[in-house]
């Protein structure tokens, strides 16, 4: 089977409605669709703790299922992932355009450059847990970092 096969949801979806066949770079382009749809929901800290979760299982299934009909594993076109680790981040920041393009920023760095734990995980998880987990640890991670300078210094 080809993949993506955008005639199934869940390809749809790991693709985010395709924006993971955009090139080159499709996890930049996955990143920056996840800082769109926080954007233009302004009150998802209003809900995260009820819509985080959700995504991010959500997340899980559709890499499960991405990674077994894909031939290459972690396909390049998944950026369900990078999605769910930008949203991640952006649960630590202020609602301001300065902090989404920080974010935005420091999610890709941890994201490219997987410092450990991260390389550990994107090394040694493998299956869609593999696929989200290094991305929702690089989003935790470039959250912390961004929540100490907004909110503690």
């Amino acid at each position: 089977m080809d993949f993506p096969n955008l005639t199934k949801p869940t390809h749809v979806l790991a693709t985010w409605f395709g924006i993971g066949l955009l090139r080159p770079a499709p996890g930049t382009w996955g990143s920056l669709a996840g800082v769109m749809l926080w954007f233009f929901f302004p009150n998802a800290h209003t809900w995260v703790w009820l819509i985080l979760p959700f995504f991010i299982l959500l997340s899980w299934y559709v890499c499960e299922q991405a990674n077994k009909e894909s031939d290459s594993g972690d396909h390049s076109s998944i950026v369900i992932d990078e999605v769910a680790g930008m949203l991640v981040t952006l649960v630590f920041v202020p609602h301001s355009l300065f902090a989404y393009f920080l974010a935005f920023l420091l999610f890709r760095l941890f994201d490219i450059w997987k410092p450990w734990p991260i390389s550990w995980v994107d090394k040694n998880i493998k299956g869609g847990w593999g696929i989200l987990f290094d991305d929702l640890l690089a989003g935790l991670f470039a959250g912390v970092i961004l929540f100490s300078l907004f909110f503690l210094i």
